[in-house]
């Protein structure tokens, strides 16, 4: 994951400056030579980067607490010419803004963007998460459950189908009634952390109802908390944004789905202390004796007045359902994809 460290600016805040002179370094030194950090006299951070005379000129004042423009400038070991700035006028966003640096320096490393591309998408994106107000750390509870979403999105549908259709079949975060759609098939994904196995709790008449047409899939993981363990919810966005960033579109849904999910940035230390192991994981279909109520299940339909219903699976004794415990065998029920 590549950062901004807080030793940057305090170099910086170090040298002297006056007037509108900045004082400059590189942002991630070893990791991208192209972002520059930058403080200017009044002690605001800038982060710049050079662009071409052909280059569109960038302006943006709608991102909370940042103001982007493109301005020739003069600074003291650094090309004269025309940079974009990124200036953060507040203070108090210092964190996110440190994020933002981080950000644009991995996608400009990548070298499939340009600047005038870069900057846009990346200020989308944070421009969503605050639009959506997330302020508060995903639950325990949901930061397993969406690792589980994203396990199958990582494990088992990228390897079998291109990462365009495997995203699009990702529904979990836009409300939909199971986790992962496509024509004939829908995925419901659960997960559980307890010591007892796979049991799982639904939520709902309808999460384990099949669609309108075709089949319904449930994907079951254990996991166990272990002080050793290498995955956690920030590791696996890590590996889903290595496979998708070859594509600065998909990777912008990706982003955008994440935020839907209540996900950000500026809690992925805190999500990476949460370490998981994968004990087990299978995947079913939901069929014949599979444990779970659903409407049609009640000879009377719901009872009158009762708003909702959650309850409890235990799939132990249910192997002989079991479809798959890696993706190879789940091949011929995820590489189905939409007619044209």
């Amino acid at each position: 994951m590549v950062r901004v460290m807080s030793d940057v600016w305090e170099r910086l805040a170090d040298e002297s400056v006056q007037g509108e002179a900045l004082r400059a370094r590189r942002a991630t030194p070893g990791a991208c030579d192209e972002l520059i950090a930058a403080l200017d006299a009044e002690g605001r951070r800038h982060f710049l980067i050079r662009t071409k005379p052909s280059d569109p000129q960038i302006r943006d004042v709608q991102s909370r607490g940042i103001e982007v423009n493109t301005r020739g400038l003069a600074m003291a070991g650094h090309e004269l010419g025309s940079y974009v700035d990124i200036a953060c006028k507040d203070a108090s966003g210092h964190d996110a803004f440190d994020l933002i640096g981080g950000e644009l320096a991995a996608r400009l490393a990548a070298g499939i963007e340009r600047p005038f591309e870069v900057v846009p998408r990346v200020l989308a994106k944070w421009r969503r998460f605050w639009g959506q107000g997330q302020k508060e750390m995903l639950s325990k509870e949901r930061q397993v459950g969406l690792f589980a979403e994203l396990w199958f999105l990582y494990a088992w549908l990228f390897p079998l189908v291109s990462p365009t259709e495997a995203l699009r079949r990702w529904r979990g975060p836009t409300g939909s009634r199971h986790d992962f759609e496509w024509t004939g098939t829908s995925v419901e994904v659960k997960a559980t952390t307890s010591s007892r196995g796979p049991i799982h709790r639904i939520h709902g008449l309808d999460q384990l109802a099949p669609p309108e047409s075709g089949k319904l899939l449930f994907y079951s993981q254990v996991l166990r908390e272990e002080g050793g363990a290498t995955n956690s919810l920030t590791s696996v966005v890590l590996l889903c944004r290595e496979v998708l960033k070859v594509d600065p579109s998909l990777l912008d849904q990706f982003e955008a789905m994440l935020t839907s999910a209540g996900y950000s940035q500026l809690f992925e230390d805190d999500y990476s202390a949460l370490k998981l192991r994968v004990i087990s994981e299978r995947l079913y279909e939901v069929k014949d004796d599979f444990p779970r109520i659903t409407t049609a299940e009640l000879v009377n339909g719901r009872p009158a007045a009762v708003e909702e219903i959650e309850y409890a699976i235990g799939l132990g004794g249910f192997t002989h359902l079991c479809l798959a415990q890696e993706p190879g065998a789940a091949a011929p029920h995820i590489r189905m994809q939409d007619p044209p």
